[in-house]
């Protein structure tokens, strides 16, 4: 059976998986975290929490609220900064035998760029995911994000400063995705990964105040996978890059159906919140369906329900 996926195959250095089983950025630390709770070295790869060129303690709490079928967080980017990234992180990733891409954000072109040429040629960093998609920032990412023109612009900056493979993670909160993911891809991008949290909030009626400290937060979880697994559907009928589902995956059926509607690749989000085991027990999952159905490679099956 072979899981094996390239993600970035015009890319010289290249970014080939094991398998298309990804964790999410945000949800999964920095790997580091989950050693002793699964086997991480058997997924495809592990996606690190979002990373920007300065420490950051992220938004006020509370930056959680649990709603029906998903999750709202407003956390903020909250994290250790690059240069503690390569010292700390990095060396260890190294040694690991599953990628690790890194999630790059920030609030200038200027700042995602300085990010890049860091990272670049950094032992342990296998590609770079851009977050052009967060929602819960008062500046930088979405703003990017949201406008095809200033989407490209800053995909073509992050693509002139390194030689990594680059994902660029896109942001449902736009008037058209598909035009925002093929500006990315005219700009550089190696793939995208789609999509990121949907804006939402949520009321605590008793106190008369918003549940989350940043009023507004990212939905997350099932709640949003039909809203997702459409827009993986027509992003992949446009671009000619491969497509990284993301957005309510919880199950083994639930990445089925991102990669039968066209994405070569998913990522395991909120899911690992709830149990860190769950990208494996998606694996298992999807390996069984193949046995079953006869399915000797998983390419078999990247964008089926399209034909």
């Amino acid at each position: 059976m072979n899981l094996s996926v390239e993600l970035a195959p015009e890319n010289k250095i290249g970014l080939k998986l094991a398998n298309p089983v990804m964790t999410a950025s945000g949800t999964f630390g920095y790997g580091t975290e989950c050693v002793d709770l699964c086997d991480i070295q058997r997924l495809g790869a592990i996606v690190c929490k979002a990373t920007t060129l300065k420490p950051r303690e992220g938004n006020p709490q509370p930056r959680l609220a649990e709603v029906e079928s998903g999750l709202l967080n407003a956390i903020g980017l909250q994290n250790i900064g690059v240069e503690r990234v390569i010292k700390e992180k990095a060396p260890i990733w190294a040694g690991w035998k599953v990628p690790v891409i890194v999630n790059i954000a920030a609030e200038t072109f200027t700042d995602y760029a300085e990010i890049a040429s860091k990272l670049n040629r950094v032992a342990g960093v296998s590609a770079l995911e851009l977050n052009i998609s967060c929602p819960n920032v008062s500046a930088g990412c979405m703003e990017f994000g949201a406008e095809p023109k200033q989407a490209a612009k800053v995909t073509s900056i992050v693509r002139a400063a390194t030689t990594l493979p680059l994902l660029v993670k896109l942001t449902p909160n736009t008037a058209d995705i598909v035009a925002v993911a093929q500006a990315v891809v005219s700009a550089g991008a190696d793939a995208v990964s789609l999509i990121n949290t949907l804006k939402g909030m949520s009321v605590d009626i008793y106190k008369r105040r918003p549940m989350l400290g940043n009023i507004t937060g990212g939905l997350s979880g099932p709640v949003i996978k039909p809203v997702a697994l459409a827009m993986v559907y027509k992003v992949a009928g446009a671009v000619k890059v491969p497509v990284i589902g993301c957005g309510g995956i919880s199950t083994a059926e639930d990445a089925l159906e991102f990669i039968m509607a066209g994405a070569s690749a998913i990522q395991v989000g909120t899911a690992c919140l709830v149990n860190p085991k769950a990208p494996l027990e998606i694996l298992e999952g999807i390996e069984k369906f193949m046995t079953d159905e006869g399915i000797t490679g998983i390419k078999e099956l990247v964008g089926i329900a399209r034909r």
